[in-house]
């Protein structure tokens, strides 16, 4: 089969959890004998040739949309330029990723006569700023919905955009849970120098340095455990738009034993995982999925996480009792201090988290895409006057 994969973000700038989904799409597709690319926009600040495998359609810019991060906006798209690439390539399905984002997808969709299929990966319920956001592009969201033959989405939060807007379903007829997924075998491969603290109890902090993330109210319940624990330290990797309040808010409560990391690579982020005693992540709003739960879990990392929609997904069976209330400082203190030092509940959740995470691997998450576009092939051919290139259902019997 002949896939293309859309995405709207800069995927040549620390690609993102949207980024990362496409790059191993395409690269498990590929070993199942399936011919990939990846469409996206030129970063402005890119320069160079086009990658191996890329397609690089308009350019994109960075905004903020007052969602408590940046958002992507493409322009500069030529549809001749679209046109072309269409009439060359010859996509038999195309998987738009995040197809609201403007304008890269709308633009392809009007001219493409492929099978469409759309992933939706951002969690645009629960923000004033969010829903504001869903309301202004609803019009020009409900054009796009009309071109896609399936939907899938990582998660129920993404989704219910789709839900809540389409009362009658229309749109979501067709539509499948498909979660994000991690290499599993990376991430439980222990690096050589990765060694615990012999007498310190770390708790890691691995995410962007934003309002969302809720990174304040673990500073309190931190501030709370080691005023009563002297053997409990915080490492705090990432880098972003709050790092300095959050270093002048520890030093206004004078906390003891935080370290900013700043900035960590994906191998010293694997390092660090299997050096902490608890990931904790407590994000209150704006999480979708939780890619980083999952790394955790395979390193065999116990963690403690807030409770939104989006890790509620994820944190599941045994593993809801990692959820926590970030704005309870006394409770969040509390749960710290457990999943710390309880060593039966650590072997409990680690025992789970184990047999758990397994169906995340991508190889797994790589299989439910292709089933996925099976089925919109099969939609698309009942359509109306609707007429393939090629016999698609035969081609993917042979792979």
């Amino acid at each position: 089969m002949k896939i293309g994969l859309v995405c709207p973000y800069n995927m040549f700038e620390r690609a993102g959890g949207v980024g990362e989904v496409v790059i191993n799409l395409r690269a498990g597709l590929i070993k199942k004998g399936h011919e990939v690319k990846i469409i996206t926009p030129r970063p402005s600040s890119f320069e160079g040739d086009t990658p191996q495998g890329y397609i690089l359609l308009g350019t994109s810019t960075k905004f903020n949309a007052g969602l408590a991060t940046d958002g992507t906006w493409t322009f500069n798209i030529d549809s001749d330029e679209i046109k072309q690439v269409l009439e060359t390539e010859k996509f038999d399905v195309i998987n738009f990723h995040e197809p609201w984002a403007p304008i890269l997808a709308r633009q392809m969709l009007q001219l493409s006569d492929a099978v469409h299929v759309g992933t939706f990966h951002a969690n645009l319920i629960d923000s004033a700023a969010a829903k504001s956001l869903v309301n202004l592009f609803l019009p020009y969201g409900r054009g796009i919905g009309e071109k896609l033959d399936f939907i899938t989405a990582v998660s129920p939060a993404p989704a219910q955009v789709l839900l809540d807007k389409d009362p009658g379903h229309r749109l979501v007829k067709n539509i499948r849970y498909i979660p994000n997924g991690i290499d599993l075998k990376r991430y439980q491969t222990k690096p050589s120098l990765a060694v615990k603290h012999p007498k310190m109890k770390t708790i890691l902090f691995i995410g962007r340095l934003e309002g969302r993330k809720g990174l304040k109210y673990l500073l309190r319940a931190f501030n709370e455990l080691a005023r009563r624990n002297k053997h409990v330290q915080l490492l705090i990797a990432g880098s972003g738009p709050d790092e300095q309040k959050l270093r002048d808010f520890v030093k206004e409560l004078e906390i003891p034993r935080v370290t900013f990391l700043g900035f960590i690579s994906d191998e010293d982020k694997i390092h660090h995982l299997h050096r902490a005693d608890v990931f904790c992540s407590p994000a209150t709003r704006g999480e979708s999925f939780g890619i980083v739960l999952l790394e955790a879990m395979a390193a065999g990392c116990p963690v403690v996480a807030g409770d939104n929609v989006g890790y509620q997904s994820v944190m599941k069976e045994t593993g809801a009792i990692s959820l926590v209330n970030p704005k309870d400082t006394v409770d969040f203190a509390r749960r710290l201090e457990i999943m710390l030092f309880d060593e039966s509940l650590r072997k409990l959740w680690l025992s789970w988290a184990k047999r758990y995470v397994k169906q995340f691997d991508y190889k797994r998450v790589v299989d439910q895409y292709e089933l996925a576009y099976k089925e919109a092939v099969k939609i698309h051919e009942r359509k109306p006057k609707a007429k393939s290139r090629f016999s698609l259902r035969r081609q993917f019997r042979q792979h």
